[in-house]
């Protein structure tokens, strides 16, 4: 009974989320070791697929990382990396594209098998994401994003079907580029008018000391957030990632958020709780 009682508890704190975020757009992206790990990606895919049934519209950007660092090993291309972006020739491209689909297909698959009804797209499609080439430094086939055009994306979450999306882009040559999955995320957050912007990775959040939990970040403001990044609070992968999340602000979605993937239900307990268990950052 004890134990039921709680559950009721659970249930009667998350109504006011569920009420507030109901027929919204939550834009996810999803990378990093995390989306390569069985039992992390099944509790995400799960609470992706509650918060549409819970009268949300969730749409998900995923990376593909390891998987593809593993493929260009084995065909021995070598694997560079300037300023986090990964240097990418005319065979490394091929191969890039090969695996995200391939991880895209899985994550549709998944998605479906756990009740939910996704469909998977390339940036490269319809235009969705329209890129430039990278031009400084020469990373070869990198792009970087022109526009986004949402017309395929507001016709499936308009039909409350999921759309997964791998970064892709597509230059005006009809060439392809690698174009950077936070970017590619957060740049469809704001174009389709985004409640939400939450970013999933390995680690708590934006921590002071990375070595100390209880350093975690809450929550911060814009300001702040533009402050830790400048006295280098914030460094390495963590830039990236709150600038993503910045830029999402700035183009009008209302809050963003940062996300350990690796934790039980994590997205259920950032956006349905009244705690939350990461980093949100919010304008003023």
């Amino acid at each position: 009974m004890e134990e039921a009682i709680k559950k009721s508890e659970v249930l009667i704190e998350a109504l006011p989320y569920i009420k507030k975020f109901f027929n919204k757009v939550i834009v996810i992206k999803f990378g990093g070791s995390s989306l390569h790990d069985d039992v992390s990606r099944k509790m995400v895919l799960q609470d992706i697929v509650f918060m549409r049934y819970a009268g949300m519209k969730p749409v998900l950007v995923h990376g593909g990382g390891p998987h593809i660092n593993e493929k260009l090993k084995s065909a021995n291309i070598e694997t560079r990396f300037i300023d986090g972006l990964r240097v990418t020739c005319e065979k490394s491209m091929s191969v890039v594209d090969s695996v995200l689909m391939g991880v895209n297909k899985n994550l549709v698959n998944e998605i479906n098998l756990l009740g939910g009804e996704a469909f998977g797209l390339s940036g490269k499609e319809n235009n969705i994401v329209q890129t430039v080439k990278v031009q400084s430094p020469d990373l070869g086939f990198v792009g970087s994003i022109e526009t986004i055009d949402t017309t395929v994306l507001d016709r499936l979450v308009n039909t409350n079907i999921i759309p997964i999306i791998c970064p892709i882009g597509k230059g005006k040559d009809d060439k392809l580029y690698n174009v950077n999955a936070d970017e590619v995320a957060s740049n469809i957050a704001v174009a389709l008018d985004a409640e939400k912007f939450v970013v999933l990775t390995n680690v708590r959040g934006v921590m002071e000391d990375k070595s100390d939990l209880k350093s975690l970040f809450h929550s911060l403001t814009f300001e702040q957030a533009n402050c830790l990044i400048e006295t280098k609070v914030i460094q390495g992968g963590m830039v990236p990632k709150v600038k993503s999340c910045l830029f999402a602000l700035r183009g009008n979605v209302r809050k963003a958020h940062i996300v350990d993937a690796t934790l039980p239900h994590a997205l259920l307990l950032e956006i349905f709780t009244d705690k939350g268990i990461g980093t949100e950052i919010v304008n003023g």
